[in-house]
């Protein structure tokens, strides 16, 4: 395989793949040309310009690709873009992300619609698309696929996404979209499933000035089950020689109650054991009923001289999983947001607020751990666990045969999944808003977030553009979060204000300069960006750019950028007793006391190890053992957050050739992150007295547990390039490709500690589609390739394998009526695959679609 996309890769060097241009072939022959070159984008540099002059890379996805996309949805097929990366937590919550460091809350990496954030405020970042537009809304999407702090802030140092929405006033009508899929076929955990979603989308211009604008979609289905139960405790018991499925310490990847948190070291027979409680299947304790509605409402004004004012609504209700550190069941979360919009030749401004309601969601590992609990408390179940083990080794058991029955005896009041009682506890600790004693995830929160930008050249310093070839453009900004202390996840730290409404902001203004040289051949940029946050001292954010126009169909593109990210809500404020673990915001305000008092994980845990050896294997006591090992243990050497810093260079090449062909596109990039935000697990002995420290970080039960938000002291480089391109063959049949490389590179100071690189080093996409093969039938076939990685995360650690799928469809276009049938698959093979470690299994998805009312372009 690795052999065969290599040759394709290189048969269609440095061609660009057709997702930056719109896949309608025009008349004439040079219909590519045309089209590309005179292609506008505004998402790069905030004003219109054209694609051949962006400053950065920027992909360019338009709607007529989405018509003839193999991908059941134009958000799926956003994985066919050169660089971009999409995990899959969930069917229902699909994560995009360029340029490494990718992981289940995308925070690096911004999501906007027509211009306005549709994160979820605590969670900060998207919820997948559940708050952008549906297929039948959607107008084009511009891709940034790295640094875009200096033009927008908002910690969008891996990238951003803006999705452009359907102009109500050139788009009128009723439109309807159908969708229905075969899903799950060949699955172990499922019986076959049914996958529907319904879209409306309904426009009336009422005259030249006002338009209504309503979208109402509904989808339901049974999500993508997480049935990894590989081991991640292997070698707890390797001392004993108790290994594989008599590991008393076993815990699977999704199984949860059975972490280390949750185990104990037992003195059985004269050995040291570590035990872990039984704990429950993800499937045992989640509901995979995915039903999602998601709708928006607007109305539109516009004034004959070009002023546009619009106000618009958005929604979201979802029930569908959500992964973090743990894996969490979204319940009747609400996500909804309110924005205003003005926009004039000279002027932008827009003003909206996101809100969300977590509902009735719940922490899958918190429902597991306290489902066992709600039989047998955790000192109970020891104390049963060392009976059954002593009874059975007396009466000649083996080892192996008096673990197994002493966890039967320990399980006799064990909830059964299915029954009665179970469901009943199930929905009893879904409402504790405790993870020590219940599973609720019970958060308010929104942010409102205000901003206006100047086009200063355009209108009141025109002659400045005219004459000395100026363009400037500067902006203002404000975001403030607004979150309600649930006394779980988050608490207000402030004195004096226990229960009021946690406030974290953040000001920003950006200003930039464009100069025309060399008979406007060379195009110079500077971008300054200052952001002031709560906290932290005003950090800039500069930009410098050029690029050079060889000819009108070429240009070369130079850009320098250094930007800074913020700590988000959850790293700055969280409160979150998880396991045993607690997780707590990297603020002084918020964890005063213990960095300077707590013990690195990691050493205890080898320090831990080491003692059950010596106590196992070297035959010495437990008190000996301490002794011997006790210099293994490291103090934490880390501290209070400081925001993270990321400088890139990064050069590029646009290109059309063969009478408008063939459109080229490629780019290299090399980043150094500083101060990476990530987290670090440390724990503090219940003893203040020097003498007793060693003893305490020998048990668990006598330190307390923290993970904490802090930066690492690495420095950290990652270098890629991406190349691709589109061929247009006779009869309009169109050749795509592109490939991106990505590489993480750890220069010094290697702590171990920074966030996952979490991404493939190679990916490719390589196809061919034609939309009007003969009287209305088109067809498409996309192949998909990504390499090996190693994925890195606080719930698990490991190589994904490579992914391989192949994505066809067929459609068929009415010619006398508004009616096109669209029939397809995506992975048609059925080799299911892991997206991301400790994420469900993903098999093949095959699907018809019937759509009424869209334009055929």
């Amino acid at each position: 395989m690795k052999l065969y996309l290599t040759i394709l890769l290189l048969a269609y060097s440095f061609l660009s793949i057709a997702q930056e241009r719109d896949t309608t072939v025009l008349s004439g022959k040079d219909s590519i040309r045309e089209s590309v070159l005179g292609e506008v984008i505004v998402t790069a540099s905030r004003i219109p310009e054209k694609l051949l002059l962006s400053p950065v890379t920027v992909e360019k996805v338009s709607r007529s690709f989405f018509l003839t996309n193999s991908s059941p949805s134009f958000f799926d097929a956003l994985d066919q873009v050169k660089g971009v990366q999409t995990i899959t937590p969930s069917m229902g919550f699909k994560i995009i992300n360029t340029r490494g460091f990718a992981n289940t809350t995308n925070v690096r990496f911004a999501q906007l619609v027509d211009g306005m954030d549709i994160q979820s405020p605590h969670i900060g970042s998207p919820i997948g698309n559940v708050l952008g537009p549906g297929d039948l809304d959607i107008e084009r999407v511009e891709i940034i696929p790295g640094v875009a702090s200096a033009m927008y802030g908002m910690n969008s140092i891996n990238g951003l996404a803006n999705f452009y929405s359907r102009d109500p006033f050139l788009s009128e009508g009723l439109s309807i979209r159908q969708h229905t899929a075969l899903t799950h076929l060949n699955n172990t955990s499922s019986a076959p499933r049914i996958f529907s979603e319904t879209q409306l989308r309904w426009v009336k211009k009422l005259n030249e000035q006002w338009a209504v604008k309503f979208n109402l979609g509904y989808m339901h289905g049974y999500d993508w089950v997480a049935d990894n139960y590989n081991d991640l405790s292997p070698q707890a018991n390797a001392s004993t020689g108790l290994t594989g499925d008599n590991n008393p310490a076993l815990n699977p990847v999704n199984s949860y109650g059975n972490e280390a948190t949750n185990r104990r070291t037992l003195n059985l027979g004269g050995r040291a054991y570590q035990v872990a409680r039984t704990g429950y299947r993800e499937i045992d304790v989640t509901d995979y009923t995915l039903q999602n509605i998601k709708g928006d409402a607007g109305i539109f004004y516009k004034t004959k001289k070009g002023h546009r004012f619009s106000y618009n609504f958005r929604y979201a209700f979802l029930n569908n999983i959500y992964q973090r550190a743990n894996r969490f069941r979204l319940e009747d979360y609400a996500l909804y947001q309110h924005g205003i919009n003005y926009q004039s030749p000279s002027i932008q401004a827009k003003l909206y607020y996101n809100g969300e309601n977590t509902g009735d969601s719940y922490n899958l590992r918190s429902m597991a751990e306290n489902m066992d609990r709600a039989g047998l408390s955790d000192n109970e179940w020891f104390a049963l666990y060392n009976q059954g083990y002593t009874t059975a080794l007396q009466s000649g058991q083996s080892v192996e045969a008096a673990h197994q029955q002493a966890r039967q005896l320990a399980d006799r009041d064990r909830l059964q999944p299915g029954t009665a009682g179970f469901n009943e506890t199930i929905s009893r600790l879904q409402q504790i808003n405790n993870w020590d004693s219940g599973a609720a995830l019970k958060v308010r929160a929104g942010f409102i977030h205000g901003e206006v930008q100047f086009n200063l050249t355009e209108q009141w310093l025109k002659k400045w553009k005219e004459k000395a070839g100026l363009e400037l453009l500067a902006g203002l900004d404000h975001r403030t979060y607004l979150v309600q202390p649930d006394g779980n996840y988050f608490i207000n730290p402030e004195a004096g204000k226990a229960g009021r409404t946690i406030r974290y902001g953040r000001t920003g203004a950006f200003v930039s300069v464009y100069k025309q040289l060399l008979q406007d051949k060379l195009r110079l940029g500077v971008a300054v960006r200052a952001d002031k946050n709560d906290y932290f001292n005003v950090k800039w954010n500069p930009r410098v750019t050029a690029v050079y126009s060889i000819n009108s169909n070429q240009s070369l593109r130079l850009s320098f950028t250094s930007s800074y990210r913020f700590p988000i809500v959850f790293e700055a404020y969280s409160n979150v007793n998880s396991g045993g673990v607690k997780r707590v915001g990297g603020l002084p305000v918020m964890s005063n006391g213990i960095f300077e008092n707590a013990w690195l994980q990691t050493s205890i845990a080898s320090y831990q190890a080491a003692i059950l050896r010596d106590v196992n294997q070297g035959g010495l006591s437990r008190q000996d053992a301490i002794e011997k090992n006790k210099g293994l243990l490291q103090k934490n050497p880390y501290t209070y957050l400081e925001p993270e810093q990321v400088r890139s260079v990064e050069i590029g090449y646009r290109g059309v050739f063969l009478s408008g062909r063939l459109y080229v596109d490629g780019g290299a990039y090399f980043n150094r992150y500083n101060s990476f935000i990530a987290q670090a697990n440390m724990n503090i002995p219940r003893t203040k007295n020097p003498d007793s420290l060693a003893f305490y970080l020998a048990d668990n039960r006598l330190q307390e547990q923290y993970r904490m938000w802090t930066n690492s002291s690495t420095t950290i480089d990652n270098i890629g390039f991406h190349a691709g391109g589109s061929f247009r063959l006779v009869k309009d049949y169109v050749i795509n490709a592109n490939t991106s490389f990505q590489q993480l590179l750890k220069t010094s100071n290697e702590d171990g500690l920074e966030d996952g690189f979490n991404t493939p080093e190679w990916m490719v996409n390589a196809g061919i589609a034609n939309k009007d093969i003969h009287q209305g039938i088109g067809a498409g076939i996309n192949l998909r390739w990504q390499s090996r990685y190693y994925w890195e995360s606080f719930l698990v650690n490991g190589d994904v394998p490579s992914i391989t799928t192949l994505d066809a469809n067929i459609s068929y276009q009415f010619t006398k009526m508004p009616l096109q049938l669209k029939l397809g698959g995506n992975n048609l093979f059925n080799r299911y695959y892991y997206s991301i470690l400790g994420g469900p299994s993903i098999g093949g998805y095959y699907y018809l679609t019937v759509t009424w009312g869209l334009p055929k372009k």
